[in-house]
Order: structure tokens, then sequence, then C-alpha cells
């Protein structure tokens, strides 16, 4: 069994059970699409070289966590991930993250790439996310129209640091691309590490006293007694996996089942942080 982490905020689930999303690859655009356990990728316009897929097996759980938690993750046996392959869109998507809430956020993402991303293809018009320099071409009222005044200079920032940096950037690793986005003004540490987690795929650099990987950890196993703050959460988290093979997997899976958990709480997602 496979489980797909729709955690990007472009994906979409439907009524039958399929997931899709459209995304930029290689400076062409593709749509993914998951249905009964398969993830499919179709270039929608030049074909050019297919975004990459992450599969990770329950068996990387690190056996230092708690055992009640290890069961209800390894329920999910494994989780399929598409790491974005667009940097900027990464960073976008976590600066639109930055106080609002996941539901919010979600919302926000899709209104400002259908209002400044549209673009035409093979099969239709997609959304995605504006280019940095039409970010930096946005007057102040473009950003109050769609929700986003408060997210407007750290976007703008962003957008002339990637343009300054965006080749090396995109050789850096992911320790060293934390620290480099960390350095934007308005981005921070959170947004830097929930963008480089976004963009290679390892979770070994997410942000592990997140709002989001705290409630649901408390809620796959409401019996393991988890620290209450950010602080000593993520340190009793790194010390559950030392390895970081183990803490991608802990936190990738912990995230996948707050995305599939089906309560009435998961309509009233946590918070995201700055």
């Amino acid at each position: 069994m496979a489980t797909l982490i729709t955690d990007h905020p472009a994906w979409t689930t439907h009524d039958d059970g399929t997931a899709t999303r459209a995304m930029l690859a290689n400076r062409s655009a593709w749509q993914a699409c998951w249905s009964d356990g398969t993830l499919e990728l179709h270039p929608l316009g030049e074909a050019t070289r297919a975004p990459r897929v992450v599969q990770t097996s329950g068996d990387q759980l690190p056996p230092g966590a708690p055992a009640a938690l290890r069961t209800a993750l390894g329920g999910l046996e494994r989780v399929v991930r598409l790491p974005n392959p667009d940097l900027w869109d990464a960073i976008t998507t976590a600066v639109l993250r930055q106080v609002v809430r996941a539901a919010q956020a979600r919302a926000l993402y899709r209104r400002w790439c259908a209002a400044y991303g549209t673009r035409d293809t093979v099969r239709g018009p997609v959304s995605l996310t504006p280019a940095p320099e039409v970010v930096l071409d946005l007057p102040e009222e473009a950003f109050r129209e769609i929700g986003a005044a408060f997210h407007r200079t750290a976007l703008q920032a962003a957008a002339t640091t990637y343009l300054q940096h965006a080749d090396e950037w995109h050789a850096l690793d992911p320790d060293d691309l934390v620290k480099a986005l960390d350095d934007i003004p308005r981005v921070g540490p959170w947004t830097a590490s929930a963008a480089t987690a976004d963009f290679t795929g390892d979770f070994s650099v997410y942000p592990h006293g997140d709002l989001a990987v705290r409630t649901w950890a408390r809620r796959a196993a409401p019996t393991v007694p988890l620290p209450d703050s950010e602080r000593e959460f993520a340190a009793a988290w790194q010390r559950y996996a030392p390895d970081r093979h183990h803490l991608h997997a802990l936190t990738l899976f912990t995230l996948a089942w707050g995305t599939h958990a089906r309560t009435a709480e998961h309509n009233g997602a946590p918070a995201d942080r700055t």
C-alpha cells in the first residue's frame, strides 16, 4: 500500500479519490495525477525532464520512536511524495504559509497563482506560481486584492534575491540551502526550512517543532506523553531519530498521517509559523 502526501497547496483531491496537481519543472508545465496508488506525470507542453518522485518506506521509521507512534505511522506502509521541482514555487509557498492557518494558506496560494500565474497549455489554462519578475512588477494593491498584503515585502525580497542567486542555490545541499534562504529579509528559519524540505524532498531539515508536526503526532498516538513546547518537542523528536534518514521518515510520515486524517479537527488545521 502506498500513501500520497498532498501537503503542497497545489494538490486537489477529487470526489473519486484521485488527486491532481500542476507544476513547473525544468521550465515546462506538468500535471501530476494520483489514482489507485499510482502517480502519473504528464507534460502540458514541451516534454522536458520529468519531475522526480520520492518514496519512503515505513521500514525507515526510527526504532527509537515511541512504539505507539511507530505503529500508527507504520500503517501508512509507504509514503509517496513529489518534491517541488520549482525552487521559486517552494519559496513562495513557504512565505504564503507565514502566520495564517494551513487552510487559509492553501486558499491564498491558489488565489495568488490564479490571479498572476495562469498560463495556457495543451490541456487548457493552468495556474502556476507567478515568476519572480512578475512579483517585482506588481503594485501594492495587487497584493491587497488577494489578501497577501502581509506577505508582500517577503515575497518581493525573496524574488529579488532569487534572481541574484538561483543558480548557486540549486547546487546547494539541503543544510546549506536552509542557511542561504534564511538570509533573505522577512523569510526566517521556519520558512527557509519548510521551503528546503519541499524542494529537496528531505524532511530531515523540516522545522520539527512545527505546530503541524506536534498536532498530528499527538493525534496519531494520543497515549504518548510528548512535550508541549516547540523547543522541547523538537529536541525529543531528534532524540527519537538521531539519524537524518530516520528523522526524514518520522517527520514525513507524521505529516502524511495528518494530511489524511479524517476528523472534524482536520478541517480546522493548525496555523503555520512565520
